[in-house]
């Protein structure tokens, strides 16, 4: 599937199928035992990717690649950086600028649309969290190829790890697809990703796994 096809499915799930989920779990109300490691999981990831970027973003340009609900957006802000967060789904845009503090409002320009776009200008880093997991090894190496070239320091994402979990998900989604099923996550073993997106240099910052959330982080400095 190509990159844009992926992408409209992706769209079309959160932005329409999925929207109260994601509001739930990306809040303080009570969700399943399920959903909760997943939150759990989320964010244990979100303060790993935090922590490979500089403590003090004052005055740093930063996207926030596929944004959803907007928590790494206003921790973004919270550390002074100048944010632009970005979602292909409308409907979580909105949330995220609801969800915003007031004090934090003129540090944040969100958009909605596709985070890869050339319009949105360059940045001093990038972060984009579980918004490229599921796209292929050349999607991914033509994603960060373009943001390297118009980013300064580091680009941290995730990607959905290569583990037996998770390629028996994947297979059953490729046996038994279903119209309203989420958008089928790629699994990615670190050192062929590295080898697929060379010259850009690779560095593994650990994998989360918490429940059904199990996620590897990864970094690039162009």
């Amino acid at each position: 599937m190509s990159y844009d096809a992926t992408r409209q499915r992706v769209e079309h799930y959160f932005d329409r199928t999925a929207t109260r989920a994601w509001e739930r779990l990306t809040s303080d109300a009570p969700v399943s035992r399920i959903r909760e490691t997943v939150r759990q999981g989320r964010d244990r990831m979100r303060a790993r990717l935090l922590g490979a970027l500089p403590r003090d973003l004052t005055g740093l340009r930063v996207l926030d690649a596929g944004c959803g609900t907007g928590l790494m957006t206003a921790e973004l802000a919270q550390r002074g950086a100048e944010v632009v967060a970005v979602d292909i789904s409308p409907a979580l845009i909105g949330i995220a600028e609801a969800r915003l503090d007031a004090d934090l409002r003129d540090r944040v320009t969100f958009a909605s649309g596709d985070m890869l776009s050339a319009d949105l200008g360059a940045f001093d880093h990038v972060v984009a969290m579980d918004s490229l997991i599921y796209y292929t090894g050349r999607d991914i190496r033509d994603a960060l190829g373009g943001l390297a070239a118009r980013t300064r320091g580091s680009i941290v994402f995730t990607v959905a790890p290569r583990t037996p979990l998770l390629m028996t998900m994947w297979y059953a989604g490729k046996l038994f697809p279903r119209a309203d099923r989420s958008p089928t996550m790629i699994p990615h073993a670190a050192q062929t990703l590295g080898r697929t997106i060379a010259p850009l240099p690779l560095r593994d910052l650990g994998r989360v796994t918490s429940g059904f959330y199990i996620s590897q982080a990864l970094e690039v400095t162009p």
